[in-house]
């Protein structure tokens, strides 16, 4: 069934999922968020939250993350960078 949904992936808090449907719906694919820990953005150490959308949508949308996570560098955002970065404030 097309419209069944399915998990796509597994995250350790609710925080990180919701980053992670929000790229998702950029490209227009739905997506929800299910678990004992979703919503509140706490860390689940025995259980984690899961990314779940319509079966028909899962491989584009497994893609979409991959690549994602593959420009991501951790300790890098491109959008900081053009900021000029953070710089101390200077003492009186």
């Amino acid at each position: 069934m097309a419209g069944e949904l399915v998990t796509i992936a597994e995250y350790m808090n609710s925080i990180q999922a919701e980053m992670a449907k929000q790229v998702l719906e950029d490209f227009d694919i739905r997506a929800i968020i299910v678990g004992p820990n979703a919503g509140d953005g706490r860390i689940g150490f025995f259980e984690t939250v899961k990314l779940q959308v319509k079966q028909n949508d899962a491989d584009e949308a497994k893609q979409i993350l991959e690549v994602q996570e593959q420009s991501y560098e951790p300790g890098e955002s491109p959008e900081f960078e053009e900021l000029g970065g953070y710089e101390e404030p200077e003492e009186p």
